[in-house]
């Protein structure tokens, strides 16, 4: 032996021996393991995680002699792996809580049809249909574990989650995580259609007061050995794990309370329902043991619920009102008893059961009713801060902003109320050293803050001042007020024609900092700088490392001489753009307002500069309201600004690229083609991209309606595009010598970059103009992709080039993107725009995703026929579009789809139709679609079919359809035109429930 080979098997050796992970296939080759596995104490891989592996297993589709794809085989080790994965999720019981926790909608769902299978639940029978009460136990139950998770899923679905981030963009590929995403959607949608039926199959389970069993390893082992044999035995009452009655309500109420709950946000009626489920199931719980491992509630989670529906539903209960702190404050809320509040926040101080959170909320809930214009809640709120603050002090912490600004201009009342507060929240039984110590630092901190002499004295003439304070901290204390009182700031530098605002003094610059950072009033905010000007010279619009003004600007503002008036500038720009960029256009008025007074008197530039911001608030405040639905025009005055800016020829002003581009997306968007196209400067056009862009958009829309010319004038806008979507290439010589070709993702050729441009364009409203950017990137994605076959449709797609010079430098991928970024976006604006609908289709069906390609080509038919009561249109349902709509189905499965879309072609397509129907694993309904097959030709097709293969039951189906008297070749044009029609409309409704 070596030496390396010795040292490696000395380490190895040295190492503890981990046993090897099981692999699903050993269970397969000798199922008596699996029951082994389970039942160690760390069975490695876990019972979830064998769950997935084995019906993962027994899903894999197979492939056929001829390279095609076959759905699973239904076969002996198919289905050996499926009641493994039973038998797993027995071990856990059914734990819901576990299930969920481990798997994946998609495959629980599949887990849990399975058991509704192995469970001889009838098929093709909807289960509220079903009546419980006369089915064998572990079928009854398998019911209620599924309609239980159906609701749950639904519940636990409308959460907010963390969305994956999505990896790198893969052509003609549907990525793992699309699929299943797809898969989920689709899971989700049949359960919340389902969601109804599935809370009424679970209340009549709340009227059976029998004992309930579930399947169990042994049980799922007797119907696999012997179904005809076990059924009998596993029907009786003693097969299977026992569930009491009471455990198996608890957990319905449990379920039902929380799908109730879910469904108030849209009916607040239904918080009734919800709180009565969940308080039967607080009173079951209290019955179980709760350290049964059959009981799943989440008791944390149905007290929150339980506290929530109380306060949802004002439902008064005295008895727990007074043993619950929450009850108590909601129902002094609901009844407005401020009074009786502000006891409870004193009570509280000694107590101290509420959060400190939950307390500062209260407080914040009535100073918003407050700022609502309800003025008898001033005090109540004042009386509330005082409380939270010595309550702070109590905990040591940090005392809130708006106590020290109640303590700038307090009343003698407040004085009063503080010293009665901390007098009450100290427990005068069992006082610590320590709560005396924060008390006493509290009341000095309220001394030195307190302006007025008077105020002042008067705290410290209190029996608390006299007890808490030590002798010597007494005198300091004296001497410092009566230098507090004594100072007077002659510091402060008013500003000519602002407002006129004594400044006050004695707060520290830390605490005027924190205020100037929260301050939206610019008259607070003048007052704050002027008071820290004179405490210390420093530039304090770096106060907040978040005050952002535009770089454009910076210069301008900061050249200021004037050190308070070049603070006050900045601060009130950088809080309005700060206010516009939340939507807060009220407060940003008040500040840009405030600073265009304060410029005017010294800066003409910055005037104009401040008219240009106040400008583009304008136009964004409109633009917000007309996309929350309000359609007005904008008022005269605003366009004419609008253009008064774009005819702007002022020379060293600071222009922003955001002004030009807000005021071209709303002259854009309000349809001002004309004036984009001739009276637009030439000198801004060269100087703004997105003024360029603007008047090329418009050149092009205002001329669609005649192709020839538009030809023309939509040329400039392609190439535009094109540069923005192409790729720099640069030469680089490697190590070798050998020049490679380096590609960079954005080019410096365009006049944009393409991120910019997509904010752009998802600013844009007007469906012309967003038409015409579709048809352009439809136009150039056919051509980079150079798949005739498979091309993307769109309108107005003949007035582009088609053809490119240079194929070679343009970004596939990023106008893929782009396309289909912008396709959504315009869909999002409004999603019954048949065009974008067949593009969105077109897109989907390129990429091979055929079942959402059916759902948007469906989708286009249903919005211009009235959900296919009026004929679709034949411009809309070409010959193209049905061709891929049979493709899709065909790669779908649903060889009967195929056959009845074959139909629809001018010429009926009969090869197609008869090899479809020749296809035996068919994933649709099959002879339930015979009803809507109108050529007699093909259902002759389809009896002869039928009769060769022995399947009599369908052939009687296609035999029926055949004779109805409004198909004979007999009847007049119009009866047999009539009949098409309306078998066509039912066909292409079906087609919607099922892809919808």
């Amino acid at each position: 032996m070596s030496v390396e080979a010795a040292d490696r098997e000395a380490v190895s050796g040295s190492r503890p021996c981990t046993p090897p992970q099981a692999s699903w296939f050993e269970f397969l080759l000798d199922p008596s393991l699996l029951e082994q596995h389970l039942q160690g104490p760390h069975p490695d891989p876990s019972p979830v995680q064998l769950i997935v592996q084995f019906l993962e297993q027994a899903s894999k589709p197979s492939v056929n002699e001829q390279n095609q794809v076959q759905p699973p085989a239904d076969n002996r080790r198919n289905r050996t792996l499926k009641l493994m994965a039973l038998k797993a999720a027995a071990h856990l019981t059914w734990d819901l809580n576990l299930l969920e926790k481990g798997l994946t909608i998609p495959v629980l769902n599949m887990l849990l049809n399975e058991l509704l299978c192995a469970s001889r639940v009838p098929p093709g029978v909807k289960h509220v249909d079903l009546d419980l009460s006369t089915l064998p136990p572990t079928t009854a139950m398998a019911v209620l574990i599924y309609n239980r998770w159906a609701i749950r899923t639904i519940v636990l679905s409308s959460f907010p989650e963390k969305q994956t981030k999505p990896g790198p963009h893969q052509l003609n590929m549907m990525s793992l995580v699309q699929q299943e995403k797809e898969l989920t959607d689709n899971i989700l949608s049949v359960l919340r259609e389902q969601a109804a039926d599935s809370i009424m199959v679970l209340e009549r389970a709340l009227n059976i007061k029998k004992d309930f069993y579930i399947h169990t390893l042994r049980t799922l082992d007797l119907l696999a050995a012997d179904p005809s044999t076990a059924n009998g035995e596993t029907e009786s009452s003693t097969a299977g794990l026992r569930i009491s009655a009471d455990h198996l309500h608890c957990q319905v109420h449990y379920d039902l309370g929380g799908i109730h709950f879910q469904q108030g946000c849209s009916d607040p009626s239904v918080y009734e329902k919800a709180r009565e489920h969940f308080r039967m199931a607080r009173e079951l719980l209290t019955k179980l043991d709760s350290s049964a491992s059959l009981c799943c509630v989440d008791e944390q989670r149905l007290a929150g619920y339980w506290s929530a529906c109380k306060t949802l539903t004002e439902a008064s209960d005295p008895s727990e009102s007074q043993l619950t702190p929450y009850g108590q404050i909601s129902c002094f809320m609901r009844n407005h008893d401020y009074g009786a509040l502000i006891e409870a926040f004193i009570r509280d101080n000694v107590t101290l059961s509420l959060p400190n959170s939950f307390r500062h909320s209260i407080q914040l809930e009535l100073l918003h009713k407050l700022q609502q214009g309800d003025r008898s809640l001033e005090e109540v709120c004042h009386k509330l801060c005082v409380c939270n603050a010595v309550r702070d002090a109590l905990e040591g912490g940090i005392l809130s902003v708006s106590f020290h600004q109640l303590l700038l201009k307090p009343s003698k009342n407040t004085i009063s109320f503080l010293l009665e507060v901390c007098t009450r929240s100290l427990d005068k039984e069992h006082r610590s050293e320590t709560s005396k110590r924060k008390m006493a630092i509290f009341i000095k901190t309220v001394c030195n803050r307190l302006e007025d002499v008077s105020l002042a004295f008067m705290v410290s003439s209190h029996k608390l001042f006299m007890e808490l304070l030590h002798d010597e901290e007494k005198k300091i204390l004296m001497e410092q007020m009566r230098k507090s009182s004594a100072t007077v700031n002659l510091s402060a530098k008013p500003l000519p024609s602002f407002y006129d605002i004594p400044a006050s003094a004695s707060v520290n610059i830390s605490q005027l900092e924190q205020q100037l950072i929260l301050s939206l009033d610019p008259r607070h905010i003048r007052q704050i700088l002027i008071e820290l000007h004179g405490m210390a010279e420093r530039p304090f619009w770096r106060v907040n490392s978040k005050w952002e003004v535009p770089v454009d600007y910076v210069n301008v503002i900061l050249a200021i001489k004037d050190n308070l008036t070049r603070d006050l500038v900045y601060i009130l720009m950088a809080k309005g753009l700060h206010c516009i960029s939340i939507k807060d256009f009220a407060h940003a008025r008040q500040l840009f307002t405030a600073c265009l007074e304060l410029v005017t008197e010294f800066s003409p530039k910055l005037r104009q500069v401040m008219l240009n911001e106040l400008l583009l608030m304008e136009v964004r405040g409109h633009e917000a309201g007309a996309a929350e639905g309000n359609m007005e025009r904008p008022p005269p005055d605003l366009v004419s600004r609008v253009r008064g800016y774009l005819e702007m020829r002022i020379h060293d002003l600071p222009l922003r690229q955001t002004v030009g581009e807000e005021c071209v997306v709303f002259m854009l968007n309000w349809r001002e083609n004309e004036y984009l196209t001739l009276q637009v400067p030439q000198s801004l056009v060269n100087s703004n991209p997105y003024i360029k862009l603007g008047q090329l958009i418009a050149s092009t829309c205002k001329e669609l309606p005649g192709p020839k010319e538009s030809r023309r004038t939509a040329k400039e806008l392609w190439e535009v595009v094109v540069q923005i979507c192409s790729v720099s290439s640069q030469h680089k010589r490697s190590s070798d010598s050998r020049v490679s070709l380096l590609k960079q993702r954005e080019s410096s050729l365009g006049i944009l970059p393409r991120s910019k441009f997509m904010t752009f364009m998802k600013k844009l409203r007007e469906p012309l103009v967003l038409t015409t950017l579709i048809s352009l990137f439809v136009r150039l994605h056919n051509i980079v992709r150079d798949d005739i076959v498979n091309e993307v449709t769109a309108e107005h797609i003949s007035i582009w080039p088609s053809s490119l010079a240079n194929l070679q430098s343009v970004d596939v991928e990023a106008v893929v993107v782009t396309l289909k970024e912008l396709v959504n976006y315009a869909l999002s604006l409004n999603p019954n725009n048949q065009s974008w609908l067949c593009t969105q289709a077109d897109i989907y069906f390129v990429t091979n995703q055929y079942s959402a390609a059916m759902h948007y080509y469906l989708q286009a038919g249903t919005v211009c026929s009235d959900y296919f009561t009026k004929p679709v249109p034949p411009d809309v349902y070409t010959d193209q579009v049905l061709k891929r709509m049979i493709k899709c189905c065909s790669l779908l499965n649903c060889h009967t789809q195929v056959a009845v879309l074959c139909q629809f072609l001018r010429e009926v397509d009969y090869m197609t139709a008869f090899k479809a129907l020749q296809e035996q694993n068919s994933h649709d309904s099959m002879d339930s679609f015979y009803d809507y097959i109108w050529d007699v030709t093909i259902l002759e097709y389809l009896t002869y079919i039928h009769h060769k293969r022995g399947e009599s039951d369908k052939r009687q189906v296609a035999i029926k359809a055949i004779g109805q008297t409004e198909l004979n070749s007999s009847n007049p044009e119009e009866v047999l035109q009539l009949a098409a029609q309306k078998r066509k409309k039912k066909f292409l409704q079906a087609l919607a429930k099922l892809y919808f």
